[in-house]
């Protein structure tokens, strides 16, 4: 028991100068922001926390474009993350956090510079090197971001191929059961929709296995896909649309973040990439260009 509330307290601690660092960025202080991180070291040591505090600052720096800071921010988590990556999964996931961010942080700070070759580059050994942790889809999706729209759209498990379509445009909206901005999205996609899908536009909506249920219980693929099938028909009813259930297809269109939104031309070919949820001009204006 000791240990359990020792465990539990030290989560809490660290969610707490996370919370901190992350209200300094949005204030611009870094110099705040720094004094926290310091501080926090020297009460705490070196956790995963300090490691996820000093990831927001590189995101922070690199919102406010100040590049040579949030490389120095990325590289301080990186090393602060890379001797910790041993022991058990469970240990190790608090750690891979922090450093897909600093990872995401040098690619787009990378791009910025006008480096993209280089930053696909290194998002590429990156996705060799941690392909096969919960760091995969991160780094896809970023490599995607610099690389994917122009491409031929890739296959998709579970569904119809983009050849067999009759050359229409397909809008994919990749959601998650647990997902709270993907039902948000789901009566504007409905509305779209009905307006675009006479005018030659698909919906698939792909989705896959997180390995839990309501409130974060536990759960095998036998009892999480009819959870799942009741979420699709309780809050995504109004879309007629096939919903792929599958691993490889978040990871070979690095759907991350839920949801992701790419429209495919008439040829299956990739026009936007879209991490998080987008409606209005956006969306319309996106989706006029591949019906055209």
């Amino acid at each position: 028991m000791r240990l359990f509330l020792a465990a539990l307290l030290a989560s809490i601690v660290s969610a707490g100068i996370v919370e901190d660092v992350r209200t300094a960025i949005d204030r611009n202080d870094f110099a705040g922001a720094d004094r926290q991180v310091q501080a926090y070291r020297r009460g705490h040591g070196t956790d995963a926390g300090l490691a996820e505090a000093i990831s927001w600052q590189a995101r922070g720096a690199l919102d406010f474009r100040n590049l040579d800071r949030a490389v120095a921010y990325a590289e301080e988590t990186r090393k602060m993350v890379l001797p910790k990556l041993i022991g058990p999964r469970a240990d190790r996931e608090q750690w891979l956090y922090a450093l897909g961010a600093a990872i995401e942080v040098q690619a787009q700070v990378q791009a910025a510079r006008g480096e993209t070759a280089e930053a696909v580059l290194f998002l590429r050994n990156e996705l060799k090197t941690y392909g096969g942790t919960s760091l995969r889809e991160r780094i896809q999706k970023n490599l995607n971001l610099l690389s994917l729209e122009g491409k031929p759209a890739p296959a998709l498990e579970g569904a119809p191929s983009f050849a067999s379509l009759g050359g229409k445009a397909v809008l994919l909206f990749f959601w998650a059961h647990w997902c709270p901005d993907c039902k948000a999205i789901a009566p504007y996609i409905a509305a779209v929709m009905k307006r675009y899908g006479p005018q030659g536009l698909v919906l698939i909506g792909p989705t896959r296995y997180y390995g839990y249920v309501a409130e974060g219980r536990d759960a095998p693929p036998e009892v999480e896909k009819p959870y799942i099938e009741n979420i699709r028909r309780q809050f995504y009813g109004p879309l007629d649309m096939p919903a792929p259930l599958s691993n490889a297809n978040f990871a070979r269109y690095g759907a991350s973040t839920t949801p992701t939104l790419v429209l495919v031309d008439r040829k299956g070919i990739v026009r936007w990439y879209h991490p998080g949820a987008a409606r209005g001009p956006e969306l319309v204006s996106q989706i006029e260009k591949v019906l055209r």
